[in-house]
């Protein structure tokens, strides 16, 4: 199955619906719309050619441990090679350790196209691109020096270590020890499960930053500290040396991404070196950590951009019975399976959901970079309550939406889509784990709930409607549509009131209202996104700008999921309002008998 990056829909929601022109002179980065351009026009060469040619072998073929040295599939070494080479592992670093700062908005357009092309070979360089972040924002002056400029430039991979096989989502049960070192320095012990590259044959040095606890650490997350553990040693100009007491166990045997290799990693007093404070080291991880979120959520929509090309492939080759009307392919057996309605409607599922989950990509993106670049402090605390709010959202409705729009892929092939020559079944495959990883989407809502609607008492929700409201008013292009959306928000802002109620009155409420609230959430603000999206395109074919086919099924795709995909809004809402009830009333032993 190939691919190629949707390049005409990339350019239009970054250039016509969010002016990410305009967006990089506010943050004063130099990039104008030619070199945006040109620089996705040479990531889609990229993806297409050097990573999405991996991804078959890979899934096949997997990573392999020796003498705890770790293989990865054929071509991920020279493909990783170039990818250094030609500064894509440099594009969000700082510019002061050598980082070409470029903002999230254009880098996620890239990281999509990765995504879309090996969810594998994208796991390594993501990882340490959260790692960038986590030690540029919190590792002493020394550590950067040492580090940062390795890592920026992707010489050096970087690894997040969290969980341990009695601590999963639950960080309160890590055990992992820290002990000082009359140097300053720590000797780290334990064990790390679920290391995405905690070993591999990419880069000179692996950078680990590693969860432990101190001797005199409090009990629960209070306790938990972040230290950074390099695979190898440095000597005394900064180059890779002695192995670190640390090793990989073990390969996990899983459902997918195969080319990524997922370790067991054993600390046996390993040194390392603080980050941050002591007793601090979640807050400093949850730097990483949002990152990784977002990150997960573009694996989501990569998955499903893949799966809607390959099943808009198929739908047009495959023949199979005549058209309902009557024949359409006069001069052949059959018609194209793309003339049944059936089929008709999963591709529009697989086309609403995707560019839906595009466009709120690039609307949470930009709140990434105004969080840290823009002037005003004001803009930049707004920014980030607003980017808060969004992450979990992006990473569990993008990653549903993936396994979703993966599923009818392998429905849109039939049986072809069930056997692992067309790509369909890997396809699926590696999207589950996004589901779970970096917080399973149960945890997301939850975070929803709890640290984002209970935290701010309902205030950044209201405020996030009353944008998108002001928007419908300003509509006028198309009335119906935003009559539509307009009684939707003014749904969702009755509904996050009713949760917010009902969860001060009921702690448990929390817990079964979330996920409902958070899909309802996100279906909702696809549909304000579809609006503006079939606004710009009314405009645009007002004003005959060229590219009509392209505009005009911009407008069909938007009347598609107000009439059939946004109603998947009033079914979670139902739901939720149901309350915990029904949910906690049969006791344990009744579930089996």
């Amino acid at each position: 199955m190939s691919y190629q990056a949707p390049l005409r829909d990339m350019r239009f929601v970054l250039h016509e619906l969010f002016d990410v022109s305009g967006h990089c002179q506010q943050l004063d980065n130099g990039l104008d719309r030619d070199t945006i351009d040109g620089v996705l026009e040479e990531a889609a060469r990229f993806a297409a050619e050097v990573v999405a040619p991996l991804n078959r072998n890979s899934d096949e073929q997997g990573c392999r441990l020796q003498d705890g040295e770790v293989t990865t599939p054929d071509g991920f070494r020279q493909a990783y090679k170039q990818f250094v080479e030609q500064g894509w592992a440099s594009m969000t670093g700082p510019l002061e350790f050598g980082g070409q700062g470029f903002p999230q908005m254009l880098s996620a357009s890239f990281h999509e196209m990765l995504m879309s092309a090996s969810l594998s070979f994208r796991v390594y360089s993501g990882l340490t691109e959260g790692t960038v972040l986590a030690l540029d924002r919190h590792g002493s002056a020394e550590l950067k020096q040492r580090y940062l400029a390795q890592l920026v430039s992707g010489e050096w991979t970087g690894t997040m270590c969290l969980t341990e096989p009695q601590a999963g989502s639950d960080l309160a049960l890590l055990r992992t020890r820290a002990q000082p070192q009359v140097d300053g320095s720590y000797q780290l012990s334990g064990s790390k499960i679920f290391i995405s590259g905690g070993e591999q044959d990419l880069s000179d040095n692996i950078i680990h930053l590693v969860l432990a606890r101190l001797p005199d650490a409090p009990p629960g997350i209070k306790g938990i500290s972040l230290f950074l553990v390099p695979k190898r040693l440095l000597d005394a100009d900064g180059s890779p040396a002695a192995r670190n007491a640390l090793s990989c166990g073990a390969l996990e045997h899983k459902m997918g991404i195969k080319g990524a290799s997922t370790c067991v990693m054993n600390f046996d007093g390993a040194t390392g070196w603080l980050v941050g404070q002591p007793n601090q080291g979640l807050a400093c991880m949850f730097t990483m950590m949002n990152d990784a979120r977002f990150q997960v959520g573009l694996q989501g929509l990569g998955i499903a951009e893949a799966a809607f090309q390959g099943g808009l492939a198929y739908a047009r080759e495959r023949l199979q019975s005549r058209a309902i009307k009557g024949p359409v392919a006069l001069d052949k057996p059959a018609d194209p399976i793309i003339v049944h309605p059936d089929v008709r409607r999963m591709l529009l599922i697989q086309k609403t959901l995707s560019e839906g989950c595009r466009m709120l990509a690039a609307y949470a993106a930009r709140q990434l970079d105004l969080e840290h670049g823009a002037s005003d402090p004001a803009a930049r605390e707004a920014a980030a309550r607003r980017a808060a709010f969004l992450i979990p959202v992006v990473k569990a409705f993008f990653t549903d939406c993936g396994q979703e729009v993966a599923s009818l892929g392998v429905q849109l092939y039939g049986g072809h889509g069930f056997i692992r020559e067309w790509g369909m079944e890997q396809l699926m495959r590696d999207s589950r784990i996004t589901q779970l990883y970096e917080g399973t989407n149960g945890i997301q809502a939850l975070d929803l709930i709890r640290r984002k609607l209970l935290g701010d008492g309902g205030s950044e929700l209201n405020a996030l409607i009353d944008e998108l409201a002001t928007q419908v008013h300003q509509a006028t292009a198309q009335p119906e549509m935003a009559e539509r959306v307009g009684q939707r928000l003014e749904e969702w802002r009755a509904l996050g009131h009713s949760v917010l109620q009902a969860c001060r009155h009921d702690p448990e409420e929390i817990g079964a209202v979330s996920v409902d609230f958070l899909a309802y959430s996100a279906y909702v603000m696809l549909a304000a996104l579809w609006l503006q999206a079939a606004v710009r395109a009314s405009q645009a074919l007002a004003a005959g700008s060229g590219d009509a086919a392209f505009y005009q099924a911009k407008l069909q795709s938007a009347d598609f999921y107000l009439r059939r995909v946004l109603p998947r809004a009033g079914a979670h809402r139902e739901a939720l309002l149901a309350g915990a009830g029904c949910l906690m009333a049969m006791p344990e032993r009744s579930f089996a008998f």
